[in-house]
């Protein structure tokens, strides 16, 4: 049976099912006659926010109970998806990046599903996604952000480039979300990486001498120890649309900036989990409405990223501050897939120092 970590539930209650004399117990019996299983469960990051009165048409809509299951990081729910792929934690899952896509379809984690895509989605399919593994469902650019306003206030002259990071003048004041655990770890990993080549070992050593700290995950960074939120770091590993959420109160100005150099192109993906116990149905049910262009219009006010179907009005506010990136460092999806592994090693070794 499987084990989900229900945050989010919606529909019936547990008074409800006590009171109708129902029980989880009778619910598998009708599933297995072949009653339509009208609960389905979406794995997703900690980070995962949809407008409730979403997902309340898409219960009205389908006739689906939509429990939503929060794990940490991208990186780690990855990590999550391959260890329980016998026992599947959920029926879809939403959050899986084109950082750490390639080892989740190679474990055989999904089943295919090959959705009608809205304009401009096709652009974001996973390179080599014969199998209709995943479906792209929204993108950003992992970027560096500096706490403006920081900087203003100390007289000190922001960063402009990632080489910047290892002057001392910005020593003990960067703080990176760990490769290891975090989707845009990672992804700023493969932009150092796309930088500098064979080179980036020594570039990470020079960041480890000038004090960068590493954390878990992208929420730790930006909420805890970035200035903007109370610490001490001010300057962050976060996304070209970060300086959108950081308004003044008249939201005349940002008071933060993405640095628009070194930047990576990150995607996030939906699909189906692969076992015999799956709500495939509800599961494509879900992947639809991912898709669906109420859902895509959601998805910057909500989760600070971009849809990937075009002609979405994007809000007033990120056409004044969310800046993207002209140019976005590249490593080809092949080499992440094959070096993956190792590239973690050699960084972990270098921050563990």
């Amino acid at each position: 049976m499987r084990a989900r970590a229900l945050t989010t539930i919606t529909g019936l209650t547990a008074a409800t099912l006590l009171a109708g004399g129902c029980s989880l117990v009778g619910q598998e019996d009708d599933d297995k006659a072949g009653v339509r299983n009208t609960e389905v469960t979406l794995v997703t990051h900690e980070s995962f926010a949809i407008p409730e009165e979403l997902v309340e048409q898409f219960e009205k809509d389908t006739g689906y109970q939509l429990t939503i299951s929060k794990l940490a990081d991208a990186g780690a729910l990855t990590n999550q998806l391959v260890l329980t792929k016998d026992d599947p934690i959920g029926d879809v899952v939403f959050g899986v990046d084109n950082t750490f896509a390639t080892r989740a379809v190679d474990e055989g984690v999904f089943d295919a599903y090959a959705p009608e895509l809205p304009d401009g989605a096709e652009a974001y399919e996973l390179p080599g996604d014969d199998d209709d593994a995943l479906t792209p469902v929204d993108t950003g650019a992992v970027c560096v952000n500096v706490d403006s306003a920081w900087f203003r206030s100390k007289g000190i002259a922001e960063p402009q480039t990632l080489a910047d990071l290892t002057e001392p003048a910005y020593k003990d004041l960067l703080v990176v979300p760990a490769a290891s655990t975090s989707s845009p770890g990672l992804a700023f990993l493969l932009a150092t990486i796309g930088r500098y080549g064979d080179g980036w070992q020594g570039y990470w050593k020079d960041l480890a001498a000038n004090g960068a700290k590493v954390v878990k995950g992208w929420t730790e960074a930006y909420f805890e120890d970035f200035t903007f939120s109370g610490g001490d770091r001010p300057i962050v590993v976060s996304y070209d649309s970060s300086p959108a959420f950081t308004l003044n109160k008249a939201k005349t100005r940002t008071t933060t900036k993405a640095l628009l150099d070194g930047c990576f192109q990150q995607v996030e993906y939906t699909g189906v989990l692969k076992g015999e116990d799956t709500n495939t149905e509800g599961a494509h049910a879900v992947i639809d409405w991912l898709l669906s262009p109420e859902v895509q219009a959601a998805l910057p006010p909500s989760m600070y990223v971009f849809p990937v179907a075009d002609g979405v009005e994007l809000p007033a506010d990120w056409a004044k501050f969310a800046k993207r990136p002209d140019e976005t460092e590249t490593v080809d999806p092949a080499e992440i897939a094959e070096q993956r592994q190792s590239w973690l090693e050699e960084w972990t070794e270098i921050v563990s120092r």
